[in-house]
């Protein structure tokens, strides 16, 4: 085995596997899995759901409230509404793109009072037409909040709504520390600053913290006292041991150099200085030096190719975590920063690429902060390195080294519509701007004008019709949709990430509502109904009837946003005019049952039509005590 590549740190299988295969799978029965292991965390453990009873073929389910109206269950009406668990086939659909965007000042202060009229939106190169906009704020998320909580009703059938603390999360943020690559004072000021941090944190987030050595990490949360108890393990954990008394000491800069740039000047001060410290300045001996200076550089650089490997390695694991989250996805990483060699340039395109297509945003700090180059070195190394024939040349190399290790973090934040926080001690201030929910934020979509069905990622760009010098932050592409042969495979996809949005999608109305029951053997059943207002939905006509299917996607989350269960309905409506008049005023109502055990659960449903491929998606929540 080769001692300078160490085994890669166990990181577990993401939840996203699952929710793919559960709520995905056109045609399954309600699920009943227990949640998955999620990297690198154990969601709250729930108890397997068992088969909710399938509505009776052609009768509408009803719920146990009286705060909706009962749809209409006429023999006719029987025979044109089926509501069951089944499978369906879907029109192609091209979906609206929805964009984030933060607009600062020069002292990085959110804009605020925009207008659509003042952006100007271009997907490939082409400019388009804005129609949706609307703006954020920590109040209308709160707002948001606060409304999901109230889908909750009373354990009876007042229909009145709940008293509830629920706030169901809508922000992940993962913070990621270079562990490999700092040094103890840095980490130890840094450490404190993202204490304070985690004091501006909102109710609708979840932090995780995660470090590149994998050695420490707690999943997302928005317990403060448990993060700060995570932080107090962190420390400097390099993948390599380096000698205080190396003789040659060649560095991975150097040894870059050295290797794959043949850089002669900085050989021949390395040599110079070997001659020195192994072999007391004997030029006889100049044939050996050589050589240790070869393999010293090829050992540097083999080093700090795999620490950088590794740290890109578990980004990208970091990643596909977020990427299960049902909401707005940030990877805040602190770093020194770090080199790279020409070829690893591929491994940091991977990783921006990965965060794109799953819609993560990277926000970077430089956790040194203001640092001026450091020209002398370690002081704790022998002062051989310090000759003054090779001083200047050492120097330079260092200062070369230490300005390129923060090009990685620029890359990282805008490759992916992210900042990059550097060159100042405010580091709690940085964190802040790079981990809390702007003050003030917009929305925009669009619906690309001649889409191409082609599965690729699509660039964006996002400016100021006036030209004003605001820096704005927004997502730089989307995966635009995939012409499938079964067009079954692109529902499943559009349900898939509507699932996983934290927007809501009203092309037709639709309300939820959840409660439980406790059941007469302790367990609990948790109840979503659903009433669909069908005057929006595009029917098909023929033969006298109105005909379309809707497929209903329920999925439970915890409180933290791990996914729990899912389950899926299909309605198929084919409808005499009569029939659809009297649907038309009292809606469709299904109800679907899941057992849970007690605590704070989110609830996504979503539900899409195969005729008009329009899609409607709402957020709940509910508060089941011990």
């Amino acid at each position: 085995m080769n001692p300078f590549l160490p085994s890669r740190p166990n990181f577990q299988a993401t939840p996203i596997v699952f929710l793919c295969v559960l709520i995905l799978l056109v045609g399954v029965l309600p699920v009943r899995p227990q949640a998955p292991a999620a990297p690198p965390e154990s969601p709250t453990p729930v108890a397997p759901s068992p088969e909710a009873p399938a509505a009776t073929p052609g009768t509408p389910e009803t719920p146990s409230d009286s705060s909706h109206p009962k749809p209409v269950v006429s023999s006719e009406a029987k025979r044109e509404l089926d509501i069951q668990d089944s499978g369906t086939t879907f029109r192609l659909r091209v979906n609206l793109v929805q964009v984030h965007v933060t607009v600062r000042d020069a002292s990085g202060k959110p804009v605020e009072n925009l207008r659509k009229e003042d952006f100007l939106l271009y997907d490939q190169g082409k400019l388009q037409t804005i129609s949706t906009f609307a703006i954020e704020t920590r109040q209308s998320r709160q707002a948001k909040a606060e409304a999901a909580a109230k889908t909750q009703v009373e354990d009876s059938d007042s229909g009145k709504p709940a008293t509830t603390s629920s706030v169901i999360p809508d922000r992940f943020v993962a913070v990621v520390f270079d562990d490999t690559h700092f040094d103890m004072s840095d980490i130890t000021n840094l450490r404190v600053q993202v204490g304070k941090f985690l004091d501006t944190i909102a109710p609708t987030d979840r932090i995780a913290i995660f470090s590149t050595s994998g050695e420490l990490t707690h999943g997302y949360t928005s317990d403060k006292e448990l993060l700060r108890k995570t932080l107090l393990g962190l420390v400097p954990r390099a993948r390599f041991l380096t000698s205080t008394v190396a003789c040659p000491d060649v560095s991975f800069y150097e040894g870059n150099q050295i290797i794959n740039y043949s850089n002669t000047q900085i050989y021949n001060a390395d040599v110079y200085d070997t001659l020195q410290c192994a072999f007391n300045g004997d030029n006889a001996q100049i044939a050996a030096a050589r050589n240790m200076v070869q393999s010293a550089a090829q050992q540097a650089l083999l080093q700090g190719e795999t620490e950088s490997q590794y740290a890109f390695s578990f980004m990208q694991d970091v990643i596909r975590s977020l990427a299960s989250r049902p909401g707005e996805r940030v990877l805040l990483l602190a770093s020194p920063g770090f080199l790279l060699t020409t070829a690893q340039h591929i491994d940091l395109s991977t990783v921006v690429d990965l965060a794109n297509r799953n819609s993560v945003v990277i926000n970077t700090l430089d956790g040194r902060g203001l640092y001026t180059p450091d020209l002398l070195g370690d002081i704790s190394k022998p002062t051989y390195n310090n000759n003054a024939l090779t001083a200047g040349v050492r120097a330079s190399s260092r200062t070369a080294s230490q300005e390129e290790q923060a090009f990685v973090l620029g890359d990282l934040a805008y490759g992916t519509g992210g900042t990059f926080f550097h060159n100042s001690n405010d580091l709690a201030g940085g964190l802040q701007l790079l981990g809390a929910a702007p003050e003030v934020s917009y929305v925009l979509g669009f619906s690309p004008v001649s889409p191409k069905m082609d599965g690729q990622f699509h660039s964006l760009k996002v400016t100021l019709s006036d030209k004003r010098k605001y820096t704005i932050q927004a997502r730089r592409g989307y995966l635009a949709p995939k012409k499938w042969k079964d067009a079954n495979e692109q529902a499943k996809q559009e349900i898939q990430d509507a699932v996983l949005s934290r927007d809501e999608i009203l092309d037709f109305p639709l309300q939820i509502q959840t409660q439980y029951f406790k059941g007469d053997d302790s367990s609990i059943h948790l109840s979503v109904v659903s009433r669909l207002q069908i005057q929006g939905v595009h029917f098909r006509k023929a033969e006298g009837r109105n005909f379309d299917n809707l497929t209903l996607a329920t999925v439970i989350f915890d409180d933290n946003g791990n996914f729990v269960m899912g389950q899926e309905k299909l309605v198929t409506m084919k409808l005499l005019d009569t029939t659809y008049e009297k649907l038309s005023h009292s809606g469709i109502v299904v109800k679907s049952t899941f057992d849970v055990k007690p605590g704070k659960y989110m609830i996504r449903q979503v539900v899409r039509d195969s005729e008009g491929s329009q899609m409607a998606a709402r957020n709940g929540a509910v508060d089941i005590p011990n």
